[in-house]
């Protein structure tokens, strides 16, 4: 059934995009918050909702880096086509004249390819049914996707990517982005009832993720989203679900260590910013100077250097064999998680690892999460 004759409050698609390679780590959080009939797809997790299940996506989720809203599907051959059925998109129903809007495209293997001309035609037609201002720089954005004669209409309700939680001012050189860290944590057994040590934190990412695990935050509490300009936005109901948090005191500490003393003042500061400084704790210290907190064994989390070129990994092999070696010798009944863009220095470590999860696209390259049981 096309939208327009959809009843307003029916239930609606709600998109949630993750990193290829983490759509089940993905699943497995959104079924945990009592989402309505979630499916792992390719690309992210597919719901059904409404507008405050949009909300809620968006305040809640941890590992998803966008939520989109699909407005419309219909089958289209050419561009003449695609304008008409585009004009009869009950665009006044989601959309506000007075909000500008942008029109992402994207083609495949149909027979309209040109993404800008398929642009072109949507945002022609909201403009001439609605009234409203097509803008390049809109934090609306209409996100349009042709694939096998198929036009789905999506609206971006996040606008800037979910992994800007709103508290991280400094970060490192390859900073890794908060989504993934939640759903490498996940993936490891983490829900914030142990303690975490990262001995490379950088600009304290993964530690700064687990205390807010830990302290039951929602990773949206500090910033606004693309749906607040929608037609469909009440600023009410919206306020009332903020309000609602189950915050709580953790159990534990959550360590970082670095070797370089600016990256303990980066994340000292982002874990400030981020509410969580009076559960953290960062040093400066040096890969055989890592010892573990005082408490009972947790998980070593850590994202050590890559490498992008043959003679880079051979110059890391030693970190990673002192890593090893530390972890072995210190942290016995601790499990290890470790993201790696080579196996064969994950294997350096000598730590028994089980079979590594699938390759994940981070930073230009594919990355790998290496888990290991409790250390003997």
């Amino acid at each position: 059934m096309p939208s327009f004759e959809r009843p307003a409050d029916a239930p609606f698609e709600i998109f949630l995009m993750a990193p290829p390679g983490l759509e089940e780590a993905l699943f497995d959080e959104v079924k945990g918050r009592g989402f309505k009939r979630p499916r792992a797809v390719p690309g992210g997790v597919m719901l059904l909702g409404g507008w405050p299940e949009v909300w809620r996506a968006n305040l809640w989720i941890r590992g998803t880096g966008r939520v989109l809203a699909r407005v419309d599907s219909f089958r289209v051959q050419h561009l003449a086509q695609l304008d008409g059925r585009a004009r009869h998109v009950p665009w006044a129903s989601v959309l506000r004249p007075d909000i500008p809007f942008r029109v992402e495209a994207n083609c495949a293997k149909s027979r309209i390819y040109h993404s800008g001309a398929a642009a072109e035609r949507i945002e022609t037609a909201i403009r001439e049914t609605l009234g409203a201002t097509p803008s390049p720089e809109a934090e609306v954005t209409v996100r349009v996707r042709i694939e096998k004669d198929i036009c789905t209409v999506s609206l971006d309700t996040s606008g800037e990517l979910l992994h800007r939680r709103g508290h991280k001012q400094a970060v490192n050189a390859a900073p890794m982005r908060e989504t993934m860290a939640a759903l490498f944590l996940r993936q490891c057994g983490f829900d914030g009832n142990e303690p975490l040590l990262d001995p490379m934190c950088g600009s304290g990412t993964l530690v700064i993720e687990a205390a807010e695990i830990a302290a039951r935050l929602n990773p949206g509490r500090s910033r606004r989203f693309a749906f607040e300009q929608l037609a469909t936005f009440d600023a009410e109901a919206w306020a009332r679900m903020r309000a609602v948090s189950p915050q709580r005191v953790p159990g534990f500490r959550f360590h970082g260590s670095d070797r370089d003393a600016g990256a303990i003042a980066m994340s000292e500061a982002n874990a400030e910013r981020a509410g969580v400084g009076g559960f953290t704790q960062f040093r400066q210290a040096v890969i055989s100077d890592v010892e573990p907190p005082p408490g009972p064994p947790g998980l070593v989390m850590v994202n050590p250097p890559y490498g992008t070129r043959l003679g880079d990994r051979r110059e890391l092999l030693p970190l990673y064999q002192a890593l090893g070696q530390v972890l072995l010798r210190r942290f016995v009944g601790w499990r290890v998680g470790l993201v790696a863009a080579d196996a064969r220095l994950a294997e350096a470590t000598r730590l028994p690892f089980l079979p590594p999860g699938p390759p994940v696209p981070h930073g230009g390259l594919r990355v790998m999460l290496f888990r290991s049981a409790p250390l003997p």
